[in-house]
C-alpha cells in the first residue's frame, strides 16, 4: 500500500503563504495619531498617520513594488476601507523615506531560554540574467531575511539578512 500526499492540506498550506494579516489598529488609531503628529506643525497638516506608511512600506517591500504600483495597492485597499483617500506616489515615496526603521529595537535581549521558531524568505533582487542563471546553475540575485520568534510572545528574537 502507497502512503499518499494529503493534498489538501499541502493545497491550504501554499494558500496560506500568500495570507497576509493587517493590523486594523491603523484604521482604528487614525485620528489619534494624525491629531499628535499635527500638533504644532507648521504648514500643511499630515493627512495619514505614520503607521498607516509604515504598513504600506511594508506592503511595499515584501512585494517589491515600486511606487506608482504601491499607490495601485492603497486604491485597491480604499476600496474596502471607507473614508481612506489615496496620496499620490510621490507623497508615499516622501513619507516612506522619513521613516526611521530600527530593526535593533524591537529585538528581545534576554538571557532567560526560550523556545524559537526560525523561518527564512528570499526575495528576487534583480530580474536580469535569468537564462545564465539557468544554464550555468549560479544561484545569485536573492536577499534572504532570516528570523528567529519567541514561540510563546511572538516577538522576535535575532534577524539576520544574507545575499545569495
Amino acid at each position: 500500500m502507497s502512503v499518499g500526499r494529503d493534498w489538501s492540506s499541502y493545497y491550504d498550506a501554499l494558500v496560506r503563504r500568500g495570507e497576509i494579516g493587517l493590523d486594523s489598529s491603523v484604521l482604528t488609531e487614525w485620528s489619534g495619531e494624525l491629531a499628535k503628529a499635527n500638533d504644532g506643525k507648521v504648514g500643511e497638516p499630515y493627512h495619514y498617520p505614520e503607521s498607516f506608511f509604515r504598513l504600506v512600506a511594508f506592503v511595499r517591500l515584501l512585494f517589491h513594488l515600486p511606487y506608482r504600483q504601491t499607490e495601485g495597492f492603497i486604491t485597491f485597499l480604499s476600496k474596502h476601507v471607507d473614508g481612506l483617500n489615496v496620496p499620490d506616489y510621490s507623497t508615499i515615496n516622501r513619507r516612506i523615506n522619513k521613516l526611521s526603521i530600527d530593526l535593533e529595537d524591537s529585538l528581545i535581549k534576554s538571557n532567560e531560554p526560550v523556545s524559537i521558531a526560525v523561518d527564512a524568505s528570499g526575495v528576487k533582487i534583480h530580474n536580469g540574467g535569468d537564462w545564465i542563471r539557468k544554464v550555468w546553475k549560479v544561484k545569485k540575485g536573492y536577499l534572504k531575511i532570516h528570523f528567529a520568534v519567541n514561540v510563546k510572545t511572538k516577538q522576535v528574537v535575532a534577524m539576520d539578512v544574507s545575499v545569495e
